[in-house]
C-alpha cells in the first residue's frame, strides 16, 4: 500500500471516527422523540439515522481491514472490503427507503395527531449533527466508495431532517397532519436513485469492469503507438477497490525487437498516460508468437 494511500485512510477514519460518535449520540435521542411524538416523519430521519451509524461503522472497519497487508491467501490483500461494506450500505438504504414509502403510504389514509413542536426540535439538532458529518466526510467522498457511501446516507439524512422541519413548521401552522407521512415519502423517492448509483458502482468494480475514467480503446491505442509493438491482445482493466487500477496485457513485437525495453516503455506509458501503476505485460515475439517471461511487473520509475 502506498504511503499517500495510507494518509488519506488514517485521515478517513478519523473523520468516519468522530461522524459516528456524533451519529450514534443523536440517532439515540431522535427515537425517543420520534416515539413521544408520534412522527413518522421523524421515524424516518432516525431510520436514516439508524442506517448512518451503520454506513459509518461498517466504512469505519472497512478502512482498518483494508490497510492489513496482503498474505498468501489474499494476494491483493483486503482492500476490496471497502467495495463490499459500500455495496451492503447501498442495500442497506433500499430496505428502509422502502419501508419508509410502505409506512407514509399507510399514514396518508389514516393519519395520526403528530407533537409538531417536539419533531421541530429534535429535527433542528439533527440537521446539525448531520451538517458536521458531512463537512468532516466530503473530504474522502471522492477518493473512496467506501466513503463515499458513507457521505450519501449522511446526505440523505440531512435532506430528511430539513424536510422533516418544514413539515413540523406547516402542522404547526396549519393542523394538516397528512404532510407527515408526505414528507416521509418524499424522502425516500429522493434516496433510491441515487442509492440505485452508488450499487451500480459498487457493482461495477465487484465485476471487474473497467474503471472509472479509462477507455480500453484509448489504453489499446497508447500501447500501440509504442514503438516495436505489432500487436496488442487479452487487454484487462480492472479495480480491486475504488481508487486503484490493474492491468494486464499481451503484446506482440517485431522480430529482431529486444522484449525487455519494449516492455519497459508501455509499463511507462501506461503509467504517465492513463496513471496505471500496476500492470503485468507479456511480450511474444515475431509471428510465431513465441513468448518471453515472465514479462510482468509494476511500472518502472527512473
Amino acid at each position: 500500500m502506498s504511503e499517500g494511500h495510507s494518509h488519506g485512510a488514517s485521515a478517513s477514519s478519523k473523520r468516519l471516527a468522530i461522524a459516528l460518535a456524533l451519529t450514534t449520540t443523536f440517532l439515540v435521542a431522535e427515537v425517543i422523540g420520534a416515539i413521544v411524538f408520534k412522527s413518522l416523519a421523524l421515524l424516518s430521519d432516525a431510520a436514516h439515522m439508524m442506517t448512518d451509524v451503520a454506513a459509518l461503522a461498517i466504512a469505519l472497519a472497512a478502512i482498518k481491514i483494508g490497510e492489513r497487508a496482503s498474505d498468501d491467501l489474499r494476494t491483493f490483500g483486503y482492500r476490496r472490503f471497502e467495495i463490499l461494506a459500500a455495496t451492503f450500505n447501498a442495500v442497506l438504504l433500499f430496505l428502509v427507503a422502502g419501508y419508509v414509502l410502505y409506512e407514509g403510504i399507510l399514514r396518508l389514509f389514516s393519519p395520526e395527531p403528530v407533537g409538531s413542536t417536539g419533531m421541530l426540535i429534535v429535527a433542528a439538532f439533527g440537521l446539525g449533527v448531520n451538517l458536521i458529518s458531512m463537512r468532516l466526510l466530503a473530504g474522502g467522498a471522492d477518493t473512496s466508495l467506501n466513503v463515499k457511501g458513507a457521505y450519501l446516507e449522511v446526505w440523505a439524512d440531512l435532506l430528511g431532517s430539513i424536510g422533516v422541519i418544514g413539515g413540523a413548521l406547516v402542522i404547526m401552522t396549519t393542523g394538516w397532519t397528512w404532510v407527515d407521512p408526505i414528507v416521509a415519502i418524499g424522502i425516500g423517492l429522493w434516496v433510491l436513485p441515487r442509492t440505485w448509483i452508488l450499487l451500480k458502482n459498487t457493482t461495477h468494480i465487484l465485476l471487474e469492469g473497467v474503471p472509472k475514467g479509462l477507455s480500453m480503446s484509448a489504453v489499446r491505442a497508447t500501447i500501440a503507438a509504442v514503438p516495436g509493438v505489432t500487436d496488442v491482445h487479452d487487454l484487462h482493466l480492472w479495480g480491486v477497490s475504488s481508487d486503484d487500477v490493474n492491468a494486464s496485457v499481451h503484446l506482440v513485437i517485431a522480430e529482431g525487437q529486444p522484449p525487455e525495453p519494449v516492455r519497459f516503455a508501455v509499463l511507462t506509458k501506461l503509467d504517465e498516460v492513463h496513471g496505471i501503476e500496476h500492470a503485468t505485460v507479456q511480450v511474444e515475439l515475431g509471428p510465431d508468437g513465441d513468448k518471453t517471461g515472465p514479462g510482468h511487473g509494476d511500472t518502472p520509475h527512473a
